[in-house]
């Protein structure tokens, strides 16, 4: 019966510590894709998407209405690519959520964003990651936008 418990409890520390390994993984694929949009490597951007994947912004406009924007990914790295090399911009995450289950992950990020060093405004990043090949990839990117309430 000991061995039997023994056996169990060490099953169970090893799947823990996999998802932990997991979600640090996925972690550190969302602070690589960062970077990259930091150093406006589109190239690099790219390598962390699937070919499929979508993107989408949640905003409130000047009427106080909510609004959904789609934006193309390959008109997303073309954009990033385009700044300006004397705009300096950052996406500050604040924490990280992050849900797996099997070959798919759901990843929650708040943020702040600056230009030039001034807070232009914040909101949630969440990412839905798939893993295939063992490799996880980001297929779709929706994010909230807001000017109220950033901190």
């Amino acid at each position: 019966m000991k061995k039997l418990f023994l056996i169990s409890f060490l099953l169970l520390c090893q799947a823990g510590w996999s998802q932990n390994s997991e979600k640090e993984n996925i972690q550190g694929l969302i602070e690589s894709f960062f970077e990259a949009f930091h150093e406006q490597d589109s190239t690099n951007l790219k390598n962390f998407a699937h070919s499929e994947i979508k993107m989408q912004s949640v905003a409130i406009d000047t009427e106080g209405n909510t609004k959904l924007s789609t934006t193309e990914y390959t008109s997303f790295l073309k954009s990033i690519a385009s700044i300006p090399h004397s705009t300096k911009f950052e996406e500050k995450l604040h924490d990280f959520k992050i849900n797996t289950n099997g070959m798919i992950a759901n990843v929650s990020t708040p943020y702040s964003f600056y230009i030039n060093g001034e807070l232009s405004h914040c909101g949630v990043n969440t990412f839905q990651l798939m893993k295939s090949d063992g490799e996880w990839k980001i297929i779709y990117l929706v994010d909230t936008r807001s000017k109220l309430g950033c901190k």
